[in-house]
């Protein structure tokens, strides 16, 4: 490691990696700081009796060619080499309901989104057509999002305050197709009075694009990324936590590890959450008033999922995902479980083998889960580089809590406890010690209609050289986060120089996604 970076980035979770990618390209000695034995954050994947389990990334959208993923991994680079497999194009996501054996379709492409909608829903065709223009119209609104300049339209004060519920629930009177409309709010931490529709539109609209799963997991992504960074010059470091930046006048000058190192630099992005990094360099190095109302947001609700490993040929693979609720009538108050109903719905997702066959060999269920719960264990800190149990009663509670689990799964999959043969679990405080969220966050913070911009943090802080980047900056997802490195980058850069850089894309000509 040398003494001194052009741009030193603590962190190695998709915006930090896309934006040393994005910094490396520009000539700049760059640094990348991870604290745990794998990078990555939530593209991390772990294995269990040699079966792969994603953490977080459980599948992509919008990465057909000229759609918006597919566009920003092109001007990275890692198209070539990346194992996808396609999601049923007919219902790439199932909502289904306790006492319905319907399965209610989310298909790829807008007009087969809505026939086959309307299939299940023939009275409801102008209202689900209506919704799919929407969805469309909302997304047209955020320039990067569709790799165009220019800033989101905050003079559009409907589009930060409008609720999705309301939205939802103002253009159809069925309860049903409500409720299915709705169906994957798990992917964004939905709740009914706060989340607003944008944040639904921006986080399932690349899904209805066009949807993938990575085969044997997201980490490949992680790989193809430092691949890039490091032709391109740039450092990566593991097991190198960040625990102080050192600040002389207003402006930082280095950050010291846990092991002792001290890294200067000229530049210092954190791809760790904000309120976090303002503890490492501290709170007296900003105003009191901003402080505070960074402290005061909101993170989303954190989750707790179980990771079975199947036994040889005994579950077929299930190319979709299904995202099942106990109450149609309660799609946005999941989160509001009680311990006697919990847990209220869920989503089930499988892991893709490169050659996949007829078989599975896991799956994976999550469900919400709130940090107050493993408060009793919340002072242990346990990861693969840091090793410590939490004693016997955090593992009775896993084990009351799989078991709850599982017999939810059963009213879904009737035969499913037949077909395992190891439960492994992620609680809220796996997601905290691996992910560095606060109190494990799923999401980052969470957005709100009632304080649209409270919500809202500059990459740029008050410090000259240090820039935030990440999930909380903009949006979370793959292509949220992404994003979020194009806007760090932005304020160093200059928007118009750095979007007239990637809507060239590579100099590569070759694309192609191994699907």
């Amino acid at each position: 490691m040398n003494e001194h970076y052009d741009v030193v980035i603590i962190g190695s979770g998709m915006g930090g990696l896309v934006s040393a990618i994005i910094m490396a390209r520009e000539g700049k000695s760059v640094c990348v700081l991870e604290k745990n034995n794998q990078y990555g954050g939530n593209l991390q994947t772990f294995v269990r009796e040699r079966t792969i389990f994603d953490t977080g990334v459980h599948y992509l959208g919008g990465l057909e060619k000229g759609q918006n993923l597919y566009r920003y991994f092109e001007y990275l680079d890692i198209l070539d080499g990346l194992h996808l497999t396609r999601l049923d194009e007919d219902g790439f996501d199932l909502i289904t309901f306790d006492g319905d054996p319907k399965e209610y379709p989310h298909a790829q492409g807008y007009e087969n989104f809505e026939r086959r909608l309307v299939e299940e829903f023939p009275e409801e065709k102008e209202a689900i057509h209506q919704y799919c223009k929407k969805l469309q119209d909302t997304c047209g609104k955020f320039p990067l999002y569709n790799l165009r300049l220019g800033k989101p339209y905050h003079d559009d004060t409907e589009l930060f305050t409008l609720p999705a519920k309301k939205y939802i629930d103002s253009i159809t009177e069925n309860e049903k197709l409500r409720a299915v409309l709705a169906g994957s709010n798990l992917l964004y931490a939905g709740e009914p009075d706060k989340t607003p529709f944008y944040v639904h539109a921006l986080s399932i609209n690349s899904y209805i694009q066009s949807s993938y799963r990575c085969a044997d997991g997201g980490s490949q992504i992680t790989k193809l990324l430092i691949k890039r960074l490091k032709e391109n010059g740039g450092e990566t470091y593991k097991h190198c936590e960040v625990t102080k930046f050192n600040v002389e006048d207003q402006k930082v000058v280095s950050v010291v590890t846990k092991k002792g190192d001290i890294i200067k630099g000229d530049l210092f992005i954190s791809n760790i959450e904000p309120k976090i990094t303002i503890k490492m360099v501290g709170q007296e190095h900003f105003r009191k008033s901003y402080t505070k109302r960074i402290e005061s947001i909101e993170s989303t609700i954190s989750a707790f999922s179980i990771h079975i490993v199947l036994k040889p040929k005994t579950f077929k693979y299930l190319n979709h995902n299904y995202y099942h609720f106990k109450d149609y009538n309660a799609v946005w108050n999941s989160h509001n479980y009680t311990q006697e109903s919990w847990p209220e719905a869920y989503m089930v997702s499988m892991g893709a083998r490169k050659n996949q066959g007829e078989w599975a060999d896991q799956l994976t269920a999550i469900t919400y889960m709130r940090y107050e719960e493993l408060e009793p264990w919340s002072g242990t800190f346990n990861t693969v580089t840091q090793k410590n149990s939490r004693g016997e009663t955090y593992e009775e509670f896993k084990q009351t809590k799989i078991e709850a689990f599982l017999c939810a799964l059963e009213k879904k999959f009737p035969n499913i406890r037949k077909s395992i043969q190891s439960v492994h679990t992620s609680t809220p405080l796996s997601y905290r010690d691996y992910i560095g969220s606060n109190e494990g966050s799923m999401y980052g913070y969470a957005k709100n209609v009632n304080t649209p911009l409270k919500t809202f943090i500059s990459p740029r802080t008050k410090i000259k050289n240090l820039f935030f980047t990440g999930q909380s900056i903009n949006m979370h997802g793959i292509l949220g986060v992404t994003i979020s490195s194009v806007v760090t980058c932005s304020e160093i850069l200059g928007s118009k120089y750095l979007v007239e850089k990637i809507t060239k894309g590579s100099t590569k000509t070759n694309k192609k996604i191994d699907a």
